[in-house]
């Protein structure tokens, strides 16, 4: 049971609505300008997973280069050790695909943000009472929005944001089910991370966008 203040979402995720997670197995080679591409076309909250290469080092650097104006997040983690080493990159919230209470109270003691996996209402709400900033529904696609909008019914009272294969036709109904905010990857990112269109990157990004903006009216 968390007995510390539990962080809430920033204004960033709520505002936008979408968390892009940059997962990259090659190279780290073009992590830097994928993250600029997305803060260019309106992204501002952004998770790099700790199995990409040279992920805690984007990090640090992007928030070298966007402040406080950025909310940077490190992915996929799995220890307290990952969690160590988010923190001094400057990573302002962790994501697991899991809920772990040591780092569910390692997190919550520091004050970042803890988005931990869960699927069924009862994982939903035992990462809640250890003091989720909202918990991340995963893997979504098994699923889907109406599933979502089924668990909202009983646990109304704890953000929702489903990730995993989330595709941006889906994403009004997802937001129409109640998700505080969607974690988009391969259908938002592409090929962005192997070198591929940072254009067309920007452009599935101003779309995203423009989606969850039209689907809250």
């Amino acid at each position: 049971m968390q007995t510390s203040p539990r962080s809430t979402p920033s204004a960033a995720l709520v505002e936008t609505g979408v968390v892009p997670i940059l997962r990259g197995k090659r190279t780290g080679e073009y992590l830097p300008a994928v993250i600029d591409a997305l803060v260019d076309n309106g992204i501002r909250c952004l998770e790099i997973t700790t199995n990409t290469p040279d992920g805690f080092a984007a990090v640090a650097a992007a928030r070298a280069r966007y402040g406080a104006e950025v909310d940077l997040g490190i992915g996929t983690v799995l220890t307290v050790e990952h969690l160590d080493a988010a923190e001094q990159a400057g990573a302002t919230f962790i994501v697991s695909p899991h809920t772990d209470p040591a780092l569910a109270a390692e997190a919550v003691a520091r004050g970042l943000g803890y988005y931990p996996g869960a699927f069924t209402a009862t994982e939903v709400l035992t990462a809640w009472r250890l003091g989720a900033t909202a918990v991340k529904v995963f893997p979504a696609s098994v699923a889907g929005p109406r599933y979502l909008r089924e668990l909202r019914g009983p646990i109304d009272g704890v953000p929702l944001m489903p990730t995993g294969g989330v595709t941006l036709d889906l994403v009004p109904e997802y937001l129409a089910a109640g998700a505080i905010a969607v974690g988009m990857g391969g259908p938002l990112l592409g090929d962005a991370l192997d070198g591929g269109s940072l254009t067309e990157l920007g452009a599935r990004a101003r779309a995203v966008l423009d989606a969850i903006r039209e689907a809250r009216g």
